[in-house]
């Protein structure tokens, strides 16, 4: 764990998890950071907790000897979210101070006394204050759905400091460099993909509540935005909550001007098709991206698409419907609520179609409201005219997809 100072009497501390799923679901190719911040004036708050705390009292103790605070003089722990990536120590932190007062909304009360048998809680609302003293006073302001019902945001007044929780948060394991005016051009481009990664995995589907979650941080005179994933926003705040905004036209069709392949197939029929389309692709100067499924992680899967403005699915027919691998991708993007994408198909089938019918009651189940140019379906290996009607939808999607397309 590694314990960075942001301004006077704020601190954060942040360690690189990997090699686990997150939420049990998604993995996490290049880690992600746990992020938990000291707030100190005559009283002590800690906001949120790093669940990869190993629950040793001695391991805090150092931690926080190296800023200068006794443990027993922390007085309030903040939850900001419920969910144990930030809540995970509550109960062995009882081991260090066991009458500090849990502070968090009234949603999240009740989880606080159902996961941790938690009591000593003050239940807080929009606009309510704490005052720390010495000029430190934290306020809060309720943001629920993103991506619990529970979570808020705590603000400190004398530094214009956001504590966002999962809020403009990001996948992506961080070196030396915490701070946006620290980061490379290289480190820049790894969190804008870890950051579409994450808000696909994690925030897609609440995408609405997001949207008011960026507006009330717009109400906030904000100098620094320090989450609960990944680094903190201290030179340009505005930049990650343009991001997020940004993000939000993605999961509603717009993406960036590049075309991801979602495709599976069987026994090459299909993936002849694949590579006639690469080379129409690579003709017209377009960027794409390829997912073989069910090769592909459904965490990559979901991020691809998501940020792609046009999707092209390759995929046969099998036994009467969709190839199941992509007919899966297709329904946790759907579950993922990840709407009005432009979209072509086309797909070999043996002795029966089918697998256009199963697409269709996809898109239709999930209320996608894809924006389909139409299918091409051939009998076994593509022929010369199958892959002219191919080439022609291919180039319509181009074409189509101009549009939606959003940097």
């Amino acid at each position: 764990m590694k314990t960075l100072k942001i301004a006077d009497g704020i601190y954060m501390f942040t360690m690189n998890v990997e090699d686990i799923l997150f939420e049990g679901i998604w993995e996490i190719a290049n880690g992600v950071t746990l992020n938990s911040y000291i707030v100190q004036g005559e009283k002590t708050a800690i906001i949120d907790g790093v669940i990869g705390w190993d629950g040793i009292p001695e391991t805090l103790y150092v931690n926080l000897k190296e800023i200068g605070i006794d443990p027993k003089n922390i007085d309030y722990l903040i939850v900001n979210h419920m969910e144990p990536d930030h809540s995970g120590w509550i109960s062995n932190f009882r081991k260090i101070k066991d009458d500090l007062t849990v502070i968090c909304t009234e949603k999240a009360a009740k989880m606080v006394a159902s996961f941790y048998g938690e009591d000593n809680i003050k239940i807080v609302k929009e606009g309510d204050i704490l005052d720390l003293g010495k000029g430190k006073v934290l306020s809060f302001h309720p943001v629920p759905n993103v991506h619990w019902p529970d979570t808020m945001y705590t603000y400190e007044r004398e530094t214009k400091t956001l504590f966002s929780c999962d809020m403009f948060g990001a996948f992506g394991r961080m070196g030396d460099h915490c701070f946006d005016d620290e980061l490379t051009p290289e480190e820049i481009d790894f969190f804008e993909f870890e950051g579409i990664r994450y808000y696909s995995n994690v925030m897609t589907t609440f995408t609405p509540s997001l949207r008011k979650a960026i507006e009330k941080a717009k109400t906030l005179e904000i100098n620094t935005i320090a989450p609960g994933h990944g680094p903190i926003y201290r030179k340009n705040p505005q930049k990650i909550i343009d991001d997020y905004s940004r993000f939000s036209l993605y999961a509603e069709g717009a993406g960036k001007n590049e075309v991801t392949i979602l495709w599976g197939s069987m026994y090459g029929m299909t993936a002849k098709a694949v590579d006639y389309v690469e080379g129409i692709l690579q003709r017209e100067g377009v960027k794409y991206n390829k997912l073989e499924m069910p090769l592909e992680s459904d965490s990559e899967m979901v991020a691809t698409v998501f940020k792609s403005a046009g999707i092209i699915i390759a995929a046969p027919t099998y036994e009467y419907k969709l190839f199941p691998p992509v007919a899966t991708a297709l329904n946790e993007i759907g579950r993922k609520k990840i709407t009005g994408k432009v979209a072509f198909r086309f797909g070999s089938y043996g002795w029966s179609g089918g697998a256009e019918k199963e697409l269709s009651e996809i898109i239709e189940r999930h209320k996608m409201k894809w924006d389909f140019i139409e299918s091409v379906e051939f009998e076994g290996v593509p022929k010369e005219e199958d892959l002219i009607k191919v080439e022609a939808g291919v180039l319509k999607l181009l074409e189509k997809m101009k549009a939606k397309v959003v940097e």
